[in-house]
């Protein structure tokens, strides 16, 4: 069943809303009109219309081949414990560990689950042969900035302690997100980068949230687009950031950074007609510009979240294959990371 299969058994069915019209892809518009609305004014109820979108599904099981584990990935020292989902090929490890995607699920900073990413998460590991580990990190309010990106720090610290035990390369480590967790996958790659710890030699960043100024023509155009618009993205950095009046750190909102050198090498997706667009241009435009290898996809007729909503759309499956591609690509062949600041 798909997400707008699931809007229309939970809410009932609904007359066609009334939306600026964009010349969507003829597929993604046989769906766009039924999506599912999203308003965070009130969090609270955000979360429980997406849980009655999802009720009664029955759970996640991996395709043939693929195993998934649930890990407790317990914090040492300071370090917050992480529960972690791991897909990985049937069969353990044989010879050489396997490489590995750590995953940020999406969601605003504030919705979602890190079992919602599976399914990406399944193919990945079917097409590329990698592990999959996506990661259940703590949501704003609740928990603002650093805690997501201390936990994902946790979890990647964990898994290359225990690399052997899990049958992973720890010199082929790539991280990644969607949306939000583009966010949290980027800053990710910026503290390690500033302050050292394992290496990563990839970032996998789809429609990743990148600025929270929100002062890109897209941010400023797009202020009533399908899902998720400027008002929500607005909303969803005031709970992530809080009311510290602190200067914003550029391992929440990474294009505060003022220097992209020396990070791992990025493909990036973004959606055509998307609130979030042009600040994911510009970060795939920054990194090049630092001679950080970048390859940026701009997929027509897209909005924000439209391949996980409009599934049947060939501009879906595509920018799908294009992520798993891009990464078994970057984990085939990985080189170090040359820090071209030195």
């Amino acid at each position: 069943m798909t997400l707008q299969q699931r809007a229309r058994s939970s809410t009932g069915e609904h007359e066609r809303r009334t939306m600026v019209s964009y010349p969507y892809d003829p597929e993604v518009d046989m769906v766009v009109s039924y999506a599912p609305p999203l308003d965070l004014t009130d969090i609270a109820a955000a979360r429980e219309l997406l849980a009655q979108a999802t009720a009664g599904l029955p759970p996640f099981q991996p395709e043939a081949g693929v195993e998934l584990t649930h890990l407790d990935a317990s914090g040492a020292g300071d370090n917050p414990p992480v529960d972690l989902y791991m897909l990985r090929p049937s069969g353990g490890p044989t010879g050489q560990g396997r490489p590995a995607l750590l995953w940020f699920h999406g969601g605003g900073f504030v919705l979602g689950d890190a079992r919602e990413s599976l399914p990406f998460l399944d193919a990945a590991v079917r097409l590329t042969g990698a592990i999959g580990i996506s990661v259940q990190y703590s949501l704003a309010p609740e928990a603002t900035f650093p805690a997501p990106i201390e936990e994902g720090l946790a979890a990647l610290n964990w898994i290359v302690a225990h690399a052997e035990q899990l049958g992973v390369d720890p010199e082929r480590i790539a991280v990644g997100g969607q949306s939000a967790g583009g966010a949290h996958a980027a800053g990710l790659a910026l503290r390690l980068r500033d302050e050292g710890g394992p290496k990563i030699v990839f970032q996998l960043l789809d429609i990743p949230v990148t600025d929270d100024r929100l002062i890109t023509q897209s941010a400023v155009e797009y202020t009533d687009g399908l899902v998720w618009n400027t008002k929500n993205a607005q909303l969803s950095w005031r709970a992530y950031l809080g009311d510290t009046g602190e200067p914003v750190s550029p391992y929440a909102a990474p294009a505060r950074a003022e220097d992209l050198s020396g990070l791992p090498p990025a493909f990036i997706t973004v959606n055509q007609f998307d609130p979030l667009r042009d600040e994911g241009i510009e970060y795939a435009r920054r990194l090049a510009h630092a001679k950080v290898p970048a390859e940026l996809h701009l997929y027509a007729g897209t909005f924000h979240g439209s391949s996980g909503i409009a599934l049947a759309a060939e501009v879906s499956r595509r920018q799908n294959s294009d992520l798993v591609a891009a990464l078994g690509r970057a984990l085939a062949a990985t080189v170090p990371v040359k820090d071209e600041r030195n």
